[in-house]
C-alpha cells in the first residue's frame, strides 16, 4: 500500500501491510514454520549478513509477523514496529536494547505493577536506576532528569486510575534535555490516540489487550524510528522474545475491527461511569470521559474519546471491594483487559499486589479500589451485575 498514508486508521487497521503468497488469498496467509529454505549456500550467507533482506528463521523473520509489525506501524505513524511475545517483553526489549548500565529513567508512578517490578528488581541489576514523578506534573518530570537521564517512561490513561499525561508536554521536556520519550499506548490504541503526532519518540504496545480484544493470545510492540528500532530488532534476534507467528495472525485480525470495538468500548464506558457517580456506595470514579475526572480536557483532546476503563472507589475498602466482585454473577473476575468480555479486578490485591504499600499510595491505589474494563455486552447488564454488591 504505497498509499498508505492518505488512508484513514479504519482502512489500514484493514489493509496495511498484507502480503500475497504466490496463492494469491484474500486473508492473510498464516506462515507456521520454523525456519525458511534458501536456494544455494551463497545465498544462505548473504541473507544471514543481511545483505539480501528475506526470511531465515522464526525468531526474528517471519511473513505473518511482518505484516502484523507493517500493519501496526502504519496505524501509528511510525516507520518501523518490532513484535514480541508479550506486551512486558516490549517494554523489556526496549530498555535492554536502548540502555547501558549507569543510565538512568525517569518514568511516571502511576505506571503498571509489572513494569514498576521490571525497572526496581530487574532493570536495576544492570546498573539503571529509575525515578518516579507524577504523570500530571509536568515540572517534576524537568527536574527529575540528569545528566544520565536516557528515557521519559509514562502510559496514559495509566492504569488503573485512568491519569492522563500531557504528552505534548512531557515530550517537550525530553527535546529540551536530549533524551527519549517512551509512551505505553495500551489503553487508547491508535485508534484513539496517536503519541507520535504529539511528540513522543517510540510507542508500546501490549497487543494482548485491545489489539486482539477477544483474550486469547500475548503479544507486544516496540515502535519508532529505524533508528531506534534496529537495536530493538538486534535485541530480539539475539535474545528471543519473539511474537509467534500465530500470535500475530490473530493480531491481524483483530485490528481490522479495532474501530468498532474501541468505539463501542468508550460508549459503554461513559454510559457505565455516569451511572457508578450516582451510587451511593461508590466515593469516587475514574473515567476520562468524565468532566470530573481531573484532566478531562486534556483527555479530550488529546483522545478521540475516554476509552474502556472505568475505575472507581467503593466505601468501605477492601472488604467491601470484594464484596462488589464476589457478587458478580456475568463480569469476568481477571486482571486481563481489552475484551470483548467485561472483567473486573482489585488492583491493590492483583496488578498492583507486588508493589510496596508505599508505592501503591504514591499511585493513589486504594484498598477500597476496582478497575472494570468494560467490554460490549448491554450496559444495563453489567450495571445489574454491579449493583448486586454495591447495595
Amino acid at each position: 500500500m504505497s498509499e498508505k498514508n492518505s488512508y484513514q486508521p479504519e482502512t489500514l487497521a484493514v489493509r496495511a501491510g498484507a502480503v500475497r503468497s504466490q496463492f494469491g488469498e484474500n486473508s492473510e496467509a498464516l506462515f507456521l514454520t520454523s525456519s525458511f529454505t534458501f536456494d544455494s549456500a551463497a545465498q544462505a550467507a548473504e541473507r544471514f549478513l543481511s545483505n539480501e533482506p528475506s526470511n531465515i528463521y522464526s525468531r526474528f523473520t517471519n511473513p505473518t509477523v511482518t505484516m502484523f509489525e507493517e500493519r501496526l506501524a502504519a496505524m501509528e505513524g511510525a516507520e518501523r514496529c518490532v513484535a514480541t511475545a508479550s506486551g512486558m517483553s516490549a517494554i523489556l526489549a526496549c530498555v535492554m536494547a536502548l540502555l547501558k548500565a549507569g543510565d538512568h529513567i525517569v518514568a511516571s508512578q502511576s505506571i503498571f505493577g509489572a513494569t514498576i517490578n521490571l525497572f526496581n528488581n530487574i532493570i536495576k541489576k544492570f546498573g539503571v536506576e529509575t525515578t518516579y514523578v507524577s504523570a500530571t506534573d509536568v515540572s517534576e518530570w524537568d527536574a527529575a532528569v540528569r545528566p544520565n537521564t536516557r528515557l521519559l517512561f509514562l502510559e496514559t490513561p495509566s492504569n488503573p486510575l485512568t491519569e492522563v499525561s500531557d504528552i505534548a508536554a512531557i515530550a517537550a521536556v525530553a527535546k529540551r534535555h536530549g533524551v527519549l520519550l517512551v509512551v505505553d499506548n495500551c489503553f487508547c490504541t491508535p485508534i484513539l490516540q496517536r503519541p507520535f503526532d504529539l511528540g513522543a519518540d517510540i510507542v508500546i504496545h501490549s497487543a494482548t489487550k485491545y489489539i486482539d480484544g477477544q483474550g486469547r493470545v500475548l503479544g507486544g510492540a516496540v515502535l519508532g524510528s529505524k533508528k531506534h528500532m534496529e537495536p530493538v530488532f538486534g535485541f530480539l534476534r539475539t535474545a528471543g522474545p519473539t511474537l509467534s507467528a500465530f500470535n500475530a495472525w490473530i493480531f491481524l485480525k483483530g485490528l481490522e475491527t479495532l474501530k468498532i470495538r474501541m468505539d463501542a468500548h468508550s460508549a459503554n464506558s461513559l454510559e457505565l461511569a455516569r451511572w457508578l457517580e450516582v451510587q451511593p456506595n461508590v466515593a469516587r470514579v475514574y473515567y476520562p470521559g468524565l468532566p470530573s475526572h481531573p484532566q478531562h480536557a486534556l483527555a479530550m483532546k488529546q483522545q478521540k474519546s475516554g476509552g474502556g476503563i472505568v475505575s472507581f472507589e467503593v466505601k468501605g475498602g477492601k472488604e467491601a471491594a470484594w464484596r462488589v466482585i464476589d457478587n458478580t454473577r456475568l463480569i469476568s473476575i481477571t486482571a486481563n483487559l481489552g475484551d470483548t468480555k467485561t472483567t473486573i479486578t482489585h488492583p491493590a490485591s492483583t496488578t498492583h499486589g507486588r508493589i510496596t504499600p508505599e508505592a501503591r499510595a504514591a499511585a493513589g491505589i486504594t484498598e477500597g479500589l476496582l478497575r472494570i474494563a468494560v467490554g460490549l455486552e448491554a450496559v444495563v447488564d453489567i450495571q445489574n451485575d454491579l449493583a448486586r454488591g454495591l447495595g
